[in-house]
């Protein structure tokens, strides 16, 4: 597949055929999430539907044929691709059937079933969903609505960039997250045929780096398995089309790790009162950890989807607290004698750190007769002031493990 359909002129065509529909996300500074640069967040994690993808869906849909519309739309989605087709088609009237993973989120299934969608859930994982939504295509004759590899989908997407060109003409670089790279071929198509000069970085999660993969080996490549709390971009294989655009237009593609990106969810929800889900706060992982150059530039990271399950919200917090030096272990070897919990306590008090839970064990055999070991878990201000704990604890002749 050729990208012989993706003209700018295309892409000012979706973003005509969007309006009333899709709104124009706002735009918000945030100088705290990396000091010394100047960043901005495009907050697509308050579109209509919480993500992005209503933008290609919709202008997909709005390019059918009158046959095409009566005979229905099929996809395959674990969440937020569906949605937008869903509610694309409810507002276009056509019938819509979505086949969804059995493990696919209940708050996400629902989501998809209110906005109209007739859902078929798949056992297994999106591969089998998929491989389902396209025996259902063949059967009933039903248009299937990639959710990347499509050129109307992806000029849909690239009308944030025109967005992006109007709210911040000076900008030096954007951000991107990356999963089967829909959006980001959209975005860099658009922005480097309106200025080359603005850099373009993708952003994978290191559990799922199948773009990356494929650019940096020049074929496109297939994951044996994903594994990433970053649902959204968590795909096999890339586009032939979205690997030909980034394989053009895309500066950089960079990894982060589950524990970065969860660290930016919680970043991105004490400092801004935003919720983004694991895939939306990538661009802000790699801009909080130093793995794109945006050092003096003005930097714009786009938040792709707030749809989080609230079911795994409190470990990514957790893992956030961990990763950014709020919450501590400490395992401690102690003498088994009284008044040794309430000596570890004072110097931790006195330090400023606050002791959330404590486990208390004695020795393994092989260990002293008279040892035992002390677990706690702490609340803390940073790295800094977790070292200055561990250092007057030490001092003071206290073991840490």
């Amino acid at each position: 597949m050729g990208n012989k359909n993706l003209t700018l002129d295309n892409v000012y065509k979706a973003r005509y055929a969007l309006k009333g529909v899709a709104i124009q996300t706002d735009i918000l500074s945030a100088p705290k999430l990396r000091p010394g640069c100047d960043l901005y967040l495009k907050t697509e994690n308050l579109q209509i539907t919480g993500s992005f993808k209503v933008r290609g869906a919709y202008y997909k849909m709005s390019q059918l044929t009158e046959d095409e519309k009566k005979r229905g739309v099929i996809a395959c989605s674990a969440g937020n691709h569906a949605q937008g087709v869903a509610l694309a088609a409810q507002r276009n009237g056509i019938k819509a059937v979505i086949c969804l993973p059995d493990s696919a989120p209940i708050s996400k299934v629902e989501a998809t079933r209110s906005y109209g969608a007739e859902i078929c859930l798949v056992e297994g994982v999106y591969d089998d969903a998929y491989a389902r939504a396209l025996e259902l295509r063949d059967k009933n004759g039903y248009t299937f609505i990639h959710p990347f590899d499509d050129p109307d989908v992806i000029a849909g997407q690239g009308t944030i960039a025109l967005e992006l060109a109007e709210q911040i003409p000076d900008m030096d670089a954007v951000i991107v997250p990356v999963g089967g790279g829909g959006l980001i071929s959209g975005i860099a198509y658009t922005i480097k045929m309106l200025n080359p000069d603005i850099k373009v970085y993708g952003v994978q999660a290191s559990g799922a780096p199948s773009m990356l993969n494929s650019i940096h080996d020049s074929h496109i490549e297939r994951l044996d398995n994903v594994f990433t709390i970053a649902d959204g971009i968590a795909v096999k294989e890339p586009g032939s089309l979205t690997y030909d655009i980034c394989s053009r237009y895309v500066d950089d593609i960079v990894t982060v790790t589950d524990d970065e990106i969860s660290a930016a969810i919680l970043a991105l929800m004490e400092q801004h009162k935003l919720v983004t889900e694991g895939a939306g706060a990538v661009s802000v992982a790699a801009a909080m950890f130093g793995k794109v150059d945006i050092e003096n530039k003005k930097t714009v990271c786009l938040l792709s989807g707030g749809n989080i399950d609230v079911t795994i919200l409190s470990r990514v917090i957790t893992r956030g607290l961990m990763m950014s030096g709020r919450n501590c272990q400490l395992n401690i070897e102690l003498v088994d004698k009284p008044g040794q919990l309430m000596r570890v306590s004072r110097i931790i008090a006195e330090h400023g750190g606050n002791v959330t839970a404590v486990h208390h064990e004695h020795s393994n055999e092989g260990s002293d007769v008279n040892g035992c070991y002390l677990r706690l878990t702490l609340e803390t201000r940073n790295f800094e002031h977790i070292a200055n704990i561990k250092k007057a604890l030490t001092d003071s002749g206290i073991k840490i493990i």
